[in-house]
């Protein structure tokens, strides 16, 4: 870290949104910035702002900020009220949401960016008024499957009504391949349903991502096999909500959970390139 560093402050930026409807928002009421000892300000250039608090480059600049984040307690807190202030915002106003540990060194470098990308960032907006986005999280009760898969597959199920007919040698020949193919059939069941609960969910909104599953996540409802990102108009979220409790009844005895998260600023379907400096 730098001298200088030490002593100056940057400015931490949390979102974007069109300056006219940033100043219909009572100030007062926002939720607290990422430090307790800041207050939010907006930053405006010509027809947008960004909303931003000052923060101390002893624990923001590059160098400092990638040592922070291997502190798991301190990026959670700030995360937290990072989410927490552009959630508020979001709730009123469409806003272009920016990643968690978004800094700029200095005032006028956010004046710039805001006119450099200000047509990009407009479009964006423009594109994000009026919807939210959700998340659909898929989850898959392994044993329950596997159990249920003679019912679920088609192929089994056929096997299964040709072996009850069959004499006992041949019965009991089938049903030694119906064990054999239950992992394959439950694997190909799953990939079915997920891609079911994509497309259906995606004929409800507006925009639809499949989202990376970092790592083998386990809850009470299963092991998570699939996340997605769904931008929906907010005056269509029941349709999209009622199309996500069918499927999830359709599917459950299966085995086969869905979790509906949100709504979140729309970080999905922003484009940020270019915004960080």
């Amino acid at each position: 870290m730098t001298g200088a560093e030490q002593n100056q402050l940057g400015y931490y930026v949390y979102c974007v949104a069109e300056t006219a409807a940033t100043q219909q928002l009572d100030a007062a009421s926002f939720p607290a910035a990422i430090e307790d000892t800041a207050r939010l300000q907006w930053v405006t250039a010509n027809d947008l702002a960004a909303l931003s608090s000052m923060v101390p480059l002893a624990d923001y600049g590059e160098s400092a900020l990638a040592e922070h984040l291997s502190d798991a307690t301190w990026t959670a807190v700030r995360a937290m009220r990072h989410e927490t202030v552009v959630e508020f915002v979001a709730k009123r106003v469409s806003v272009v949401p920016l990643r968690f540990g978004t800094i700029y060194l200095e005032r006028s470098r956010i004046e710039r960016m805001l006119n450099e990308k200000g047509r990009e960032l407009a479009q964006i907006i423009e594109r994000l008024r009026g919807h939210e986005e959700w998340g659909v999280n898929v989850y898959s009760d392994r044993a329950t499957l596997l159990a249920s898969i003679t019912e679920v597959s088609p192929r089994l199920r056929e096997l299964a009504r040709q072996a009850e007919a069959a004499s006992p040698g041949q019965s009991y020949l089938m049903h030694k391949k119906i064990e054999a193919l239950r992992v394959d059939e439950a694997r190909a069941a799953l990939n079915e349903i997920v891609e079911r609960v994509e497309q259906t969910l995606s004929e409800q909104a507006a925009d639809a991502k499949r989202l990376r599953i970092l790592k083998v996540e386990a809850t009470e409802h299963g092991e998570l096999k699939a996340k997605f990102a769904f931008l929906v108009k907010r005056s269509q979220f029941e349709e999209f909500r009622a199309a996500a409790e069918r499927l999830a009844q359709e599917n459950l005895a299966a085995g086969v959970r869905l979790e509906l998260t949100g709504p979140w600023p729309a970080y999905n379907f922003s484009t940020e390139a270019g915004l960080q400096q």
